[in-house]
């Protein structure tokens, strides 16, 4: 990819990201504080998003610890992850919807927000096999499961890896990765 077409596309996820921030995240960031208490020098500033970056490109499907990170990673790294990251709460409501699902889906972010995944969203997910590992899960209160699906919803047939995680906060994630 050309050094200005990697500025494009990362303009467009800047701005796609500010778009959609009315969306609610597990957070832990602190509110933002007036001017006068602003005491970190640029050089620190650079440090740190240097650390956030390095930190956000390891979101990886296949690291064990992939569930986790997510809850603790920014909206921006969670659109920039190499595969799909849906968000729901334990009702199957979408809480997040991030921009490599909605390639794959072709269902716009904002669009998918407040659906329900197995009844509305994806309704060939409202199974024994996808739905019912769900629901396991819930009933448990822990969730960790790997499988391999095929997704036929308004789409061709499209064969994909699936990790359903609840992570330690409570919060459901759907990861999805195109095979």
């Amino acid at each position: 990819m050309s050094d200005s077409s990697t500025s494009d596309l990362f303009s467009y996820l800047k701005e796609q990201s500010s778009r959609s921030s009315s969306s609610e995240l597990h957070s832990t960031t602190a509110p933002a504080s007036s001017d006068e208490d602003v005491s970190e020098s640029p050089e620190t500033e650079d440090a740190a998003s240097d650390d956030a970056a390095e930190a956000e490109s390891d979101l990886s499907f296949e690291d064990p610890m992939v569930g986790e990170q997510l809850r603790n990673a920014s909206e921006e790294a969670l659109n920039n992850a190499h595969f799909g990251i849906i968000q729901l709460d334990d009702d199957g409501t979408v809480q997040f919807y991030n921009t490599y699902e909605s390639n794959l889906s072709g269902v716009d972010p904002e669009e998918a927000l407040g659906q329900n995944f197995f009844n509305e969203l994806a309704p060939c997910s409202n199974n024994r096999v996808f739905y019912g590992r769900f629901r396991d899960g819930l009933k448990q209160g822990e969730m960790d499961e790997y499988f391999t699906y095929t997704f036929t919803y308004k789409m061709r047939p499209t064969l994909v890896d699936v990790h359903l995680y609840r992570d330690d906060a409570g919060a459901n994630w759907i990861m999805v990765r195109k095979r």
